[in-house]
């Protein structure tokens, strides 16, 4: 993935989300509910980058995908997959041997 793919995307989000927040907040209404400015704001934002940015975030997933395949055919792996190994057998370490066959102890209880 290229750095600048991934910065134009966020940015031209950004923006679809500004632009239209800054026209709302001139109208009378939103100036006193900034709130439902944002809201609307966030809505033609939405929108906008849905019927507008397709290509940018094609881009930017087509790294991401480029760079899993490369990091898969390799043979490396990620930072969390190996921080989860490391913990998993942790864990295997510090369980106390079971046994297959024995059966956990009942609690005696006593009936009046």
């Amino acid at each position: 993935m290229r750095a600048r793919s991934a910065l134009v995307y966020t940015v031209l989000r950004l923006l679809a989300f500004v632009i239209p927040l800054g026209i709302l907040l001139l109208f009378p209404v939103f100036q006193e509910l900034p709130w439902l400015a944002a809201v609307f704001a966030a809505l033609i934002g939405l929108s906008l980058s849905l019927l507008f940015l397709r290509r940018p975030l094609d881009q930017v997933t087509g790294g991401l995908a480029e760079r899993r395949a490369a990091r898969t055919a390799t043979g490396r792996r990620s930072g969390a997959e190996a921080d989860a190994d490391a913990e998993d057998a942790v864990l295997d370490a510090s369980a106390p041997p079971t046994d297959a066959a024995a059966e956990p102890a009942k609690p005696e209880t006593t009936e009046r």
